[in-house]
């Protein structure tokens, strides 16, 4: 028997086709989209450590085979230092692992003002051509004056004297917080030491300025003391007891 269209019977196929057929198309066009700002954040995450690390991207190397080269992603398990490199870490959600539950804790003592800590942290390893150690790039965040403030701190082999640092992520006061990203700023933390002879976290943005030879010290910012203080609180918690001391332990005795 033939189809009619121009019936009531023929309307309603002809339209449930037409929304089948657009549902698909929807469907498709979001995962399409999906994996682009994937992508996206993958290379930002790549150039950022790189950035940290140090890492020459100029000129015509393609900076994703300067990463895969160069840097290895883990995971690392703060309360007991373990690590894993297996799956695919690079679109580990770290923000959503810090806010639920069931993969996060209430820090002890959250001088950063994060109100949950993940319980697994992604970390890079920074190695040389030989397969050297040059530099361990750690997360850190924390609360600023108005804002989250989210960067990474890349540390030297020795895992004491800080290689470079970036804040890639924030909503401080404009004119103000932007002093974040000036690398006159961020330069200033380059060879400064985090712990001190005792092994305490010792780092320090200091109001009026360091004083000459302060392995520890860092120039605050005139106008800006409680954007300065949440990057010094940051690191000091991250770098502490309940961040990658545990860790950084365990990598010293060659254990990771």
């Amino acid at each position: 028997m033939a189809f009619k269209k121009d019936t009531v019977v023929g309307t309603m196929v002809f339209t449930f086709i037409l929304c089948l057929l657009c549902s698909f198309m929807i469907t498709g066009t979001a995962e399409l989209l999906k994996e682009r700002k994937l992508a996206k954040k993958r290379d930002e995450l790549q150039r950022y450590v790189l950035m940290a690390a140090d890492i020459d991207m100029s000129g015509d190397r393609d900076f994703r085979e300067i990463f895969a080269k160069s840097v290895t992603p883990m995971l690392v398990e703060l309360d007991t230092g373990k690590v894993t490199t297996d799956g695919n870490l690079m679109d580990f959600d770290d923000r959503m692992a810090a806010i639920n539950p069931e993969t996060s804790i209430k820090p002890k003592k959250d001088t950063a003002r994060i109100k949950s800590r993940a319980n697994q942290v992604r970390a890079f390893k920074v190695v040389d051509d030989q397969g050297e150690l040059l530099s361990m790039v750690m997360p850190v965040y924390g609360k600023g004056l108005w804002s989250m403030i989210y960067g990474f701190v890349a540390v030297k082999s020795d895992l004491n004297t800080i290689e470079n640092v970036v804040f890639y992520e924030h909503g401080e006061t404009p004119g103000i917080g932007d002093f974040l990203n000036d690398p006159e700023w961020t330069d200033k933390f380059r060879n400064k030491q985090l712990y001190d002879d005792k092994g305490k976290v010792a780092i320090k943005v200091v109001k009026g300025g360091a004083k000459e030879g302060d392995v520890h010290g860092i120039d605050a910012i005139s106008g800006a003391t409680m954007t300065g203080r949440g990057v010094q609180r940051s690191i000091q918690f991250w770098f502490g007891n309940e961040g990658f001391e545990t860790f950084f332990n365990k990598l010293k005795a060659s254990e990771v």
